[in-house]
């Protein structure tokens, strides 16, 4: 199979893995949503958000994200037009999360518009070790093995590090909050990562999808550790979403509260997106379960002041 020189990619992750592997100067379509590494400020665009949760509250995104998939539609548009222009000779997207990213479908449609018969590559990773089986896949579809190989060593050596570490005694509970109105806690990689991290994660199942909670079973659940990292977010909009949790009743009596264990976290950069900077999620992780309050933590983390 030829080397693709046009490559679209319609999932943040997957851009990050194309430029950690040595395919970036043939990336010439990302989303709106790729912001990772600088260079993607020049590319074109071809998506864009069908609905307005750039400032919204937690809620109300939530509300307009139900409404929409209720319907059959969408939350991104695709310009297809523009995508066509472009003329990729290879896509990749994902199928694991109808909010992450366009629909499969609607990239597929996108696709058969093309000349010729564009391959379109879907990325499903589900726990950590997925996510280091991506980068080969990312790297095998585009002829960049070599690169895809480094990094994915690269990344299980940090990984082991991490694991290496003697965890603390008793394990702290952790509660990741991956929404903060109505609850959702993380799923997939993140009860893994907590485990890798030292800790312990009452309320997530791992390589199972992040689902929403009553707030009753946070409360019961007594972490000694919060990290909220919203979905999509970065720690600014994080730290301005913290109060969805951070006053609910019973909060102030929580064990992550009375001690000030309570992290906002750059979800979007490190949590979120299965990509190349997960591992310095793993690290902001295992800061957070063995860190004291005032302590400080990597980039894209924050004490949140209860």
């Amino acid at each position: 199979m030829a080397r693709p020189g046009r490559i679209a990619s319609l999932l943040p992750s997957a851009t990050e893995l194309l430029f950690a592997v040595g395919a970036g100067e043939r990336v010439v379509a990302v989303t709106h949503e790729c912001d990772h590494p600088s260079q993607t400020a020049r590319l074109p665009r071809v998506t864009s958000n069908a609905l307005p949760t750039e400032n919204a509250a937690a809620r109300d995104i939530d509300t307009h994200i139900r409404t929409a998939r209720h319907a059959g539609s969408s939350i991104y548009n695709l310009d297809a037009g523009l995508l066509a222009e472009l003329g990729p000779d290879l896509i990749l997207t994902q199928e694991l999360c109808e909010v992450c990213a366009v629909a499969y479908e609607t990239v597929a449609r996108a696709a058969r518009r093309l000349p010729g018969d564009v391959p379109i590559v879907s990325l499903e990773p589900r726990t950590l070790d997925d996510i280091v089986e991506t980068a080969l896949a990312v790297g095998a579809a585009t002829g960049d093995l070599e690169g895809a190989q480094a990094l994915s060593a690269t990344m299980r050596e940090r990984i082991d590090l991490v694991a290496s570490m003697r965890a603390p005694e008793p394990r702290p509970r952790v509660a990741c909050i991956e929404w903060t109105d109505p609850i959702f806690i993380g799923g997939h990689w993140v009860p893994e990562m907590v485990s890798i991290a030292g800790g312990d994660d009452p309320l997530g199942v791992p390589a199972e999808p992040s689902v929403d909670i009553e707030w009753e079973r946070v409360l019961a659940a007594e972490p000694d550790v919060m990290v909220l990292m919203p979905c999509g977010f970065g720690l600014r909009r994080t730290l301005e979403l913290a109060t969805g949790v951070t006053e609910r009743p019973g909060f102030s009596k929580m064990p992550c509260a009375r001690s000030g264990r309570v992290v906002a976290v750059d979800g979007s950069s490190y949590f979120n997106r299965p990509g190349p900077r997960i591992v310095d999620g793993l690290d902001i992780l295992a800061a957070a379960v063995r860190s004291e309050p005032g302590d400080p933590l990597p980039t894209g983390a924050a004490w949140v002041a209860c």
